[in-house]
């Protein structure tokens, strides 16, 4: 029989569709993507092609190298086609007396993960995954300084179901004036069973995850990987600091070093059980400029684009899982 389930942190439901239940292995592997060397060659983010790209704002670089020239192995710059850009101030405004509008003023940044083109974070070597979370938290830590951002989001796409337009291994960083309402629905539902029960509902769930481990695909001294009970879609994965705090930015470097290796790990399962699925991976964090908030508690989210939204989900937000959760975690902890 379908089972719905809701996700304790959001109250979110989900169906889990065992009678159109399919195996993880089960699923349709995606075709390669085949690119020629010419349009390899055009690639703006390979090293040597800095001239084509906005001018750097962060880079991990050997040592005597200039700016916007090859030597880099990470490198930071803006988005060409930036969704906020940086320039004025982000003043509200109304219109009619009902609308409410303001300049899209923000920052929209890309982080190019390595010189060459044709690696992702699972074939990458763990010491360059670690590099390029550090420059995560280098990044954040920066934007959030700004008064003007309300919240920093790093994100990648992976892949074109996934959203990607460019190949070439890169993740992304939004800096906001605003807290977008999904983000606050998050809040307050986490305020609202702290507020119930005295605990962080995803403090809570790690210590249920850690006993049932019937979900659990990895743990380490600090982070924990699990799929949620109640999965949106096959393979969801969430990773987690198991000391609580609401932010990001308060993510020690060792404690990134050690993010980078659960992140890879689960990334490389993925690769080579579903051969390269594209997904998207988001990091949740409180706003900018709250401090430790008791009640929330960072996290990532990494979410395979192995299935399609249809017009169910689009209209009731209740999306459908045709994989059970507890078979996706022991068919990852034994890729």
């Amino acid at each position: 029989m379908p089972e719905l389930r809701q996700n304790p942190a959001t109250k979110e439901w989900v169906i889990i569709a065992t009678e159109r239940a399919r195996r993880p292995e089960d699923f349709p592997q995606k075709p390669p993507e085949i690119q020629t060397p010419e349009e390899i060659e055009k690639c703006p983010f390979c090293e040597g092609h800095e001239s084509e790209t906005p001018p750097e704002i962060f880079a991990y670089r050997e040592y005597g190298t200039a700016p916007n020239s090859p030597g880099w192995w990470i490198r930071v710059i803006p988005n060409k086609f930036a969704a906020l850009i940086r320039d004025g101030l982000p003043k509200r405004e109304k219109i009619d007396h009902f609308f409410r509008r303001m300049d899209g003023i923000g920052e929209h940044e890309v982080l190019i993960e390595h010189p060459k083109h044709d690696f992702t974070i699972a074939t990458m070597e763990e010491k360059q995954v670690e590099e390029i979370f550090l420059a995560y938290r280098e990044r954040y830590l920066d934007l959030c300084k700004n008064p003007k951002f309300e919240l920093v989001m790093v994100f990648k796409n992976h892949g074109q179901a996934a959203g990607t337009s460019v190949r070439h291994p890169h993740s992304q960083i939004i800096a906001s004036p605003v807290t977008p309402q999904h983000v606050r629905h998050r809040l307050e539902e986490a305020m609202r069973y702290f507020d119930d029960n005295g605990v962080c509902v995803y403090c809570a769930m790690i210590e249920e995850e850690l006993k049932m481990k019937e979900r659990l695909v990895l743990e380490t001294d600090n982070f924990v990987a699990f799929e949620p009970f109640a999965s949106r879609s096959p393979f969801e994965t969430l990773i987690l600091p198991k000391k609580h705090s609401s932010s990001f930015q308060f993510i020690t470097s060792d404690e990134t070093k050690e993010m980078a290796y659960v992140t890879k790990a689960i990334l490389s399962k993925l690769y080579k059980s579903l051969k390269d699925p594209d997904y998207n991976y988001v990091i949740h964090s409180s706003p900018c400029h709250e401090k430790e908030l008791e009640y929330y508690h960072w996290h990532m989210q990494i979410l395979p684009r192995i299935t399609a939204l249809a017009g169910f989900e689009l209209g009731s937000g209740i999306y459908i899982n045709t994989v059970i959760p507890e078979k996706a975690a022991d068919f990852l902890r034994n890729a």
